[in-house]
């Protein structure tokens, strides 16, 4: 009898999608009423079901609709998505998604999504030139020889610098660019691609599970909450280094016994398949680092520290960051004299190297759009917030960390989760007897938490990438999941009684 192989990524997802759609034939259907503030005519828009009504945009508008949040949160520009009003949620008529929803939904999601899947494909584009310039492999080879004894370096470097990037401005999709050029470096530094992909993947989660000045969910959750970004931000500094150490030492831990008997990779039997992908660069043979290759190099990292301060700086998002590694993929081709057809037939086929990946991007988002057009969401939002009124204090935050985390796989945005929640689910802190920095924090962490194996959410994409399947990421992570989950139960519990 042959073995039974866990589905790949793409099959996962329509499993899912397929099941989402189940869902909307179960699950009632309905819909809280939504704010949104017109900058351009300084006013509110109230949609309620089929009907929309022009609001002044004041403070009394506000109260009198029970959103306990500063007028001026919404004329600077802080809160710019529509928001759930408190107490307005209806039934509404059943919206089941069938056969033809669920065969349309991937294509739907993959049109909403494309400005992530051209960013990608962008991305392929730029890692072809730049493997095709040579300056890849004498890089590589140069950093694989300096670290040579002390490649863990490279673990606690990579991890703790994708978490600042995470908690300070929301370092997620973006890493997506990091996977094809970080692998052949802990390759060459004898690890597996397992811990490469733990490294990226694991710092981002984590720095974004402990967001501080995120504004993507901390200070849109806190305004959403009517409360200041700071409150809670001595917690959520400190959980960010607990957790960051905790995972470091985590993967430093596999990465060694990998190191010392490479049998004893969870992918062991891919390596191959791997190695033929990302071939690691053999530190013996010479690859001189040039002052042209240096300066492919140096556009090349430039392309990062750019969009880097373009998202946090400068307000850019997909369109921009695109344009960035086109530019750079343009620029490295010239440094590196590729002509004109080599270039964009290498282009080509980079970015299709991809493509995989940006189809799974599309996927997960077409499970998002079952879930919108069949009504479900703010259902299990409704019934979320009812659940939790009146309990007691340590009670509420961890019961509201575990709702959280189960919210996140229907609304995967941070940003969409917060002003879609906070509103709702803030006030109850208050009926607790709690601030409502619980509740932001409980936001964070139990999306946080899921992220680590939320298959509507990047690590599909990501693990498309490095060729490894969900079931072996499993295998691996869930322990520091459990440790992480059991560290945040006790810091929630002791933060509500301090």
């Amino acid at each position: 009898m042959k073995k039974l192989k866990f589905p790949t990524a793409q099959s996962i997802l329509l499993i899912i999608a397929a099941l989402v759609a189940v869902l909307t034939w179960v699950v009632p259907a309905g819909k809280y009423d939504t704010l949104t503030y017109n900058k351009e005519t300084n006013s509110f828009t109230k949609t309620s079901l089929e009907t929309s009504e022009t609001l002044i945009a004041s403070q009394e508008t506000l109260d009198k609709l029970n959103i306990k949040i500063p007028l001026q949160k919404f004329t600077d520009g802080d809160i710019w998505k529509p928001i759930s009003i408190p107490n307005t949620y209806q039934t509404l008529d059943s919206h089941p998604q069938g056969i033809s929803e669920f065969i349309t939904s991937p294509i739907k999601g993959i049109i909403e999504s494309a400005d992530i899947i051209f960013l990608v494909l962008i991305i392929g584009g730029l890692i072809g030139i730049m493997n095709a310039s040579g300056a890849f492999d004498a890089g590589i080879s140069w950093l694989a020889k300096t670290l040579k004894g002390r490649e863990y370096i490279l673990i606690i470097l990579i991890t703790t610098l994708i978490a600042l990037g995470g908690t300070t401005f929301g370092l997620a999709e973006e890493t997506i660019a990091f996977y094809p050029i970080l692998i052949p470096i802990f390759l060459a530094a004898k690890y597996d691609a397992m811990v490469a992909l733990a490294s990226i993947y694991i710092g981002s989660s984590i720095g974004t599970m402990f967001s501080t000045v995120n504004p993507f969910s901390t200070i849109i959750a806190s305004d959403a909450a009517g409360i200041n970004w700071t409150t809670g931000l001595d917690g959520r500094f400190l959980m960010l280094v607990i957790g960051t150490l905790i995972c470091i030492v985590y993967i430093i831990r596999y990465a060694q016994r990998v190191k010392n008997d490479p049998a004893k990779s969870i992918i062991y039997e891919s390596r191959f398949q791997i190695e033929a992908l990302f071939p690691p660069i053999d530190t013996n043979t010479t690859h001189k680092l040039t002052a042209r290759l240096r300066l492919i190099l140096f556009v090349f990292m430039m392309c990062f520290v750019v969009m880097i301060y373009g998202v946090s700086q400068l307000e850019w998002w997909f369109v921009e960051m695109t344009a960035v590694f086109l530019v750079g993929a343009i620029l490295i081709g010239l440094l590196a004299r590729i002509n004109e057809v080599t270039f964009v037939d290498t282009f080509v086929k980079g970015a299709g190297d991809l493509l995989g990946v940006a189809l799974i991007i599309g996927i997960a988002r077409g499970v998002s759009v079952i879930m919108n057009d069949g009504l479900i969401s703010d259902t299990m939002l409704y019934h979320a917030s009812t659940m939790t009124e009146g309990m007691n204090k340590g009670l509420f935050a961890n019961i509201l960390l575990f709702i959280y985390s189960g919210l996140s796989f229907f609304i995967p945005s941070s940003s969409g989760m917060a002003v879609l929640t906070m509103p709702v689910m803030s006030p109850l802190a208050d009926t607790v007897g709690v601030g409502r920095e619980v509740v932001v924090n409980a936001y964070q962490y139990g999306m946080g938490l899921f992220a680590f194996i939320n298959p509507t959410g990047l690590i599909l994409a990501s693990l498309a990438i490095v060729k490894v399947g969900y079931d072996k990421w499993l295998k691996f992570v869930m322990p520091l999941v459990i440790i992480l989950t059991i560290t945040t139960i006790i810091f929630l519990t002791v933060s509500v009684y301090l």
